[in-house]
């Protein structure tokens, strides 16, 4: 059955303000607080956005951000915190958070987005902290607990914000003994795993990726921000960080990645000379890269601002002139409010309109087609699109330049081939420079209720850049189990020189990632393979055992992966304490060209493992108990052992030659008897042809021209610029080309008493042998005396 909104009611009342901003009654220590005044002005959001300005105080703004930070984890409420412009909070007690009041001070939840609307993020300032804590287990010890911890602190997101970090525990974790959200002085936590992205963020202190105890944590992604103090870890198992800044970096578990970072760690990863293994990947600059597309104030009118795609980057970029991207106008939007239709959105499309897709759950009948070249959609607060009919949420077409971000995509319950699919079977149209882009793109299948999708997202267009992607085969949830929430991939690559930055894929039935296109790149990789396979049996490729987490095709070239871990638990709930093995948890061809750098294998608990990290390289990640690890610093082979080789001497050849001559006979070339026109006689011919042979193996470029003398007779001479010619290729061959017409002097110039291209062959031509012509056209003047006259054509060969 599908299921709609009834089915699932809001935990909240709200009530319109304005035209833009909505949030309801809320209360503090028993206080009703209204909300704010209404922005006659603002365009039409919904009623799942709120906009925050200074005349909201911190207590305000903090009871909102409360009141939304408590869905569960499959509710079916979105929603989406802007900041205007201002200061917001006091930091008057940041030397002491114990006793900081009048602080902005929430929790952030599931599906629950935090931005300013500031060109920079230092235009909006929050003294406080907007936080994630783990899930509390155990509430007399919370040492005891370690998981889930943040395992499951999934789909919420802050950008474009400046903190000065104040941080206190708030809600019912105040009440308690000992308290999830107490930080040190100038600290924030926030303790999150997939789909919790941090982008344009500045924090004016310090940054900690793990609970107060060290719960675990399975994150995270951080770009295009700056951290001014240190970046604490700690216990995440993962992470990786872009285009950004840090003061110091500490902890890490497997396989912390950073690319263009400043002030990130040098590369570690792989067994250190004093024991144990290094975690750390350092890529200098990222090779191309595009920041997500963000909603912001230009005085009083609202714009998405799209950046530029650029290549070789480190480094924050807050720029939005327009050197750094496009600002476009809200009013070039058209803008989606939850329960718009499959039709009313593809309308709007196909009338040329950008969208902006507001918090809320849309059931979608047939996929939106993006068709028009450099279209954004843009999704605010977790929108999500649920096909219905067996569809994909997403099809772009053969263009290039799209941008799409902010999106979640649920499969429905009908089997859908594909989600999200990225330029139809064999797309061409690329721009390099302005690549197809995928930013913040989470897909789930299961979860909510038992979805099924084949592939999740397809990637056909040449250039397509995928920047931070999860694609998650549910493990827990509403309908999860190996015949129902079913799915094999979670993307598969075929078009040329895609790039992916921060790839999450997890737990579906076959290869997790399949990349048949040519010259793919992937900086950071996580991956758990399914927990859930019953046997051995059900889970193999032909005769491997499992499926690779990340398949790079047999057929492939060039490809370089770096930063890579694949994770198994395969559960005894499952299995029956079967043991299954995966032979490796990347396959990729071996041969020249194809590498991958900073590979793990773990096994996180359960039966069986890993066998090998890469193809028959690296160690086992298998045995008793779990938290098994094991690195490869490297893999790359220099032969190709299904390719033979060959080879061929080839001698010194000889040197070849350029010559000319004329072709056949070298008789005199009668243009007969002058016939009178008016002002002058005119008489015609052609030329004797001439034969160029160029054989040098240089196909040096050559030349064959001519210049005549004077007309002379017993009676009295004119001169040779009254003839003029026409040449052409009479035979082709060896790239020749006929020189250019020149008119009798008659008519104008000195015609062939300069001297004038015949014919000639670029640099480069082919080897050969072409015959060159020319048809003649004589004035002579009428004052000429009458006779026989006769001249001399020099041809001169240069080559």
């Amino acid at each position: 059955m599908q299921r709609t909104r009834a089915d699932h009611p809001p935990t909240r009342t709200g009530r319109r303000l304005g035209a833009g901003a909505a949030i309801a009654a809320l209360a503090i220590a028993g206080s009703a607080l209204g909300a704010a005044p209404a922005y006659a002005a603002e365009p039409d959001f919904g009623p799942n956005v709120t906009i925050f300005d200074e005349t909201w105080t911190a207590d305000q703004i903090s009871a909102a951000l409360m009141a939304a930070s408590t869905e569960a984890e499959f509710s079916l409420n979105r929603h989406q915190f802007f900041f205007k412009p201002g200061t917001y909070g006091s930091a008057a007690g940041q030397d002491n958070p114990a006793t900081a009041t009048g602080i902005v001070n929430s929790e952030l939840g599931y599906y629950q987005a935090v931005a300013g609307l500031g060109a920079s993020p230092e235009d909006v300032r929050i003294n406080g902290a907007i936080h994630v804590e783990p899930v509390r287990q155990c509430e007399a010890n919370p040492w005891d607990c370690q998981q889930p911890g943040s395992l499951t602190r999934f789909w919420r997101s802050m950008s474009n914000l400046t903190f000065n970090p104040i941080q206190r525990p708030v809600g019912i974790d105040a009440d308690r003994p000992f308290p999830s959200g107490i930080t040190n002085a100038h600290q924030m936590r926030f303790a999150v795993s997939q789909a919790a992205p941090l982008r344009r963020i500045n924090i004016e202190g310090d940054l900690t990726l793990m609970g107060r105890v060290g719960e675990y944590a399975s994150g995270g992604y951080l770009a295009n921000s700056k951290v001014s103090g240190e970046i604490l870890s700690g216990s995440q198992q993962q992470w990786f960080t872009r285009d950004s800044s840090v003061g110091t970096w500490n902890g890490g578990v497997w396989n912390m990645v950073f690319s263009g970072v400043e002030g990130a760690p040098a590369t570690d990863f792989g067994p250190q000379p004093g024991g144990g293994n290094g975690n750390k990947t350092n890529v200098g600059d990222t090779p191309i890269n595009r920041e997500s597309p963000f909603l912001y104030l230009d005085g009083d009118d609202y714009k998405v601002f799209v950046p530029k795609a650029k290549q070789d980057t480190s480094g924050v970029d807050w720029s939005t002139d327009a050197s750094a991207g496009e600002s476009i106008s809200i009013d070039d939007f058209f803008i989606a409010h939850e329960g718009a239709t499959a039709a009313q959105l593809n309308a709007a499309l196909a009338a040329g309109k950008h969208l902006l897709i507001t918090p809320g759950v849309y059931y979608l009948d047939a996929p939106l087609q993006v068709e028009d070249a450099g279209t954004v959609v843009l999704g605010l607060g977790y929108a999500s699109l649920v096909p219905t009919a067996g569809n994909a949420a997403i099809e772009v077409g053969d263009v290039s330049g799209v941008k799409i971000a902010g999106l979640t995509v649920d499969a429905g319950e009908v089997l859908s081939d594909v989600l999200v699919k990225v330029g139809p079977d064999g797309a061409s149209a690329s721009d390099p420079a302005d690549p197809t882009t995928l930013s913040d793109v989470f897909i789930r299948v299961g979860g909510p209720w038992a979805g099924k999708a084949t592939t999740s997202i397809e990637v056909n267009s040449p250039d397509t850049l995928l920047d931070h992607i999860w694609a998650w085969r549910a493990d827990h949830g509403e309908g999860v189990g190996w015949t129902s929430n079913v799915g094999d991939h979670g993307v598969v690559v075929n078009g040329d020189d895609v790039t992916a930055l921060g790839l999450f894929v997890e737990h579906y039935q076959k290869n997790q990632v399949i990349w048949n296109g040519e010259r793919g790149r992937t900086i950071f990789f996580q991956s758990e393979i399914p927990y859930d396979p019953p046997t051995q049996g059900a889970y193999k490729d032909g005769n491997r055992l499992g499926y690779a987490a990340y398949r790079v095709g047999d057929q492939v070239r060039h490809h370089l992966a770096q930063g890579l871990g694949v994770y198994s638990f395969f559960d005894n709930q499952y299995n029956q304490s079967q043991d299954i093995f995966v032979e490796s948890g990347v396959q990729v061809p071996q041969r020249p060209g194809v590498r991958v750098e900073s590979a793990v294998s773990v096994k996180l608990n359960g039966t069986g493992g890993i066998k090998h990290i890469v193809n028959d390289q690296g160690d086992a990640a298998q045995g008793a108990g779990g938290g098994i690890s094991k690195f490869l610093a490297v893999y790359e082979s220099a032969t190709d052992p299904n390719a033979q080789n060959l080879q061929v001497t080839v001698p010194e050849g000889a040197p070849g030659e350029f010559v000319w001559s004329i072709d056949g006979t070298n008789d005199i070339v009668d243009l007969g008897t002058a016939v009178e026109n008016g002002d002058h006689f005119a008489a015609a011919g052609s030329i004797n042809p001439v034969r160029v042979t160029d054989t040098r193996r240089g196909s040096t470029p050559w030349s064959v021209s001519a210049q005549v003398g004077d007309f002379e007779s017993p009676a009295g001479s004119f001169g040779g610029k009254f003839l003029g010619w026409a040449p052409k290729v009479v035979e082709a061959g060896g790239g020749a080309v006929a020189g250019a017409a020149v008119q009798s002097g008659f008519v104008s110039g000195n015609g062939l008493a300069d001297a004038s291209t015949l014919g000639s062959a670029p640099a480069g031509h082919e080897r050969g042998s072409a015959k060159l012509g020319a048809d003649l056209d004589l004035r002579i003047p009428v004052a000429a005396t009458d006779g026989t006259y006769r001249a001399t054509l020099t041809i001169t060969g240069l080559g």
